[in-house]
């Protein structure tokens, strides 16, 4: 099954928690036992997994990598954005989960963001379930 969530990010930076939306892909899906592949398409976001209980993760997430990587250097690129697409480049435009007894395999804490570099705007992320 191939499905498109549409994303529509309110901040510059921010991470969506979008694991209750990938889990009822997967249930509709009604693959048991297989595989969740998800891809952004988008070369200024991307896809993680972290902890999703306590929100001052993500905030510490995007506060260390607004540290790390400037919107102050002298980027070539002219549409500034620059910064955007090293961070997308460092997270990653792609994850594949594990899917058993018809549900998503995570951690305890664990959940999947979107994460956006470039916002606002809207965005699509795309998820495919892959029976064994």
């Amino acid at each position: 099954m191939f499905h498109t969530l549409t994303v529509r990010t309110g901040s510059r930076t921010e991470f969506l928690d979008l694991t209750g939306q990938i889990q009822a892909a997967v249930r509709e899906s009604g693959v048991q036992e297989g595989l969740c592949h998800l891809f952004v398409p988008h070369t200024t976001a991307a896809v993680t997994i972290n902890e999703n209980a306590d929100p001052s993760v993500k905030a510490d997430i995007l506060m260390v990598l607004n540290q790390i990587i400037s919107d102050k250097e002298a980027y070539r690129h002219l549409e500034g954005n620059s910064p955007a697409h090293i961070k997308a480049s460092l997270i990653g435009p792609q994850l594949t989960l594990l899917v058993s007894g018809g549900r998503l395999v995570l951690g305890t804490w664990q959940g999947i963001f979107f994460c956006e570099f470039d916002g606002p705007r809207s965005r699509r992320l795309h998820l495919k379930v892959v029976a064994d």
